[in-house]
């Protein structure tokens, strides 16, 4: 049975790059990645090449350190022509393994800024990528005590948030997202009817880039920090309650 109540009845976050730092890591990792593949030939778009890999590795891998190892091995294979030595291929996994180590170093303003909201609303957590990396994510940044649920998805799309919603209990309309990505976090829920606060990180996997935001965009809001959302939270708690028609139905 969905909840009928106006307002917003529940935020979800975002974890990698909306809570703690992960792109950065990611982003080092392909830079040694091009240092071993320029070893064997002179090219000026590996970076670019990679990310084909990637991309077209998606519906194979899913999201994550996991899928983006296999397809530095499959992209170096390739563009070396096969020349790679055994020895690269293992400083390439090698790379991968210190990724899934990597240390979970909250984003200035995180903590207080979740316990803020989880005394106003009930939180989840809503993150994708490999299912063991994100738990122990979660685990070591002493957060998961806030969050009635955690969630690790396999894709961000609107079937899957409206799959979310339908078991929470809740319509899209009382919903509110938090996440630096406009393709995973906020068009989405923005599609469904939902609203979203867009807190951009300084680097941007090219994946999560693609996005264009066509419903909604009165229902978003961007902040530089996620210590700001408390007050903005509060804003668009308002807006949505001035947005439920007298039937009891909401405004599109």
């Amino acid at each position: 049975m969905k909840s009928t109540h106006g307002g917003i009845a529940l935020v979800g976050f975002d974890a990698d790059d909306t809570l703690w730092r992960s792109q950065d890591y990611f982003d080092e990792a392909q830079q040694r990645f091009e240092s071993i593949v320029a070893a064997y030939v002179d090219l000026a778009d590996v970076g670019q090449r990679l990310y084909q890999y990637e991309s077209r590795n998606i519906a194979f891998f899913g999201y994550g350190v996991k899928g983006m190892a296999l397809s530095m091995i499959e992209a170096a294979i390739d563009i070396t022509g096969a020349r790679i030595r055994a020895a690269d291929i293992g400083r390439i996994i090698h790379l991968a393994k210190e990724l899934l180590q990597h240390p979970v170093e909250l984003l200035p303003g995180v903590r207080d800024a979740v316990a803020a909201v989880a005394t106003q609303h009930p939180v989840v957590l809503i993150t994708k990528g490999d299912l063991f990396h994100q738990e122990a994510k979660v685990r070591d940044s002493g957060l998961s005590d806030l969050f009635r649920r955690i969630e690790v998805v396999s894709e961000k799309d609107p079937a899957t948030y409206a799959r979310l919603l339908a078991e929470f209990g809740i319509d899209a309309a009382q919903f509110l997202m938090v996440g630096n990505s406009l393709r995973s976090d906020i068009a989405p829920v923005l599609e469904l009817g939902g609203w979203g606060v867009h807190v951009p990180y300084h680097t941007t996997w090219a994946h999560e880039a693609e996005a264009t935001l066509t419903h909604g965009q009165g229902r978003m809001r961007t902040l530089a920090s996620l210590s700001d959302l408390p007050p903005t939270l509060h804003e668009l708690e308002i807006q949505s309650r001035l947005q439920l028609a007298p039937q009891g139905e909401w405004i599109a």
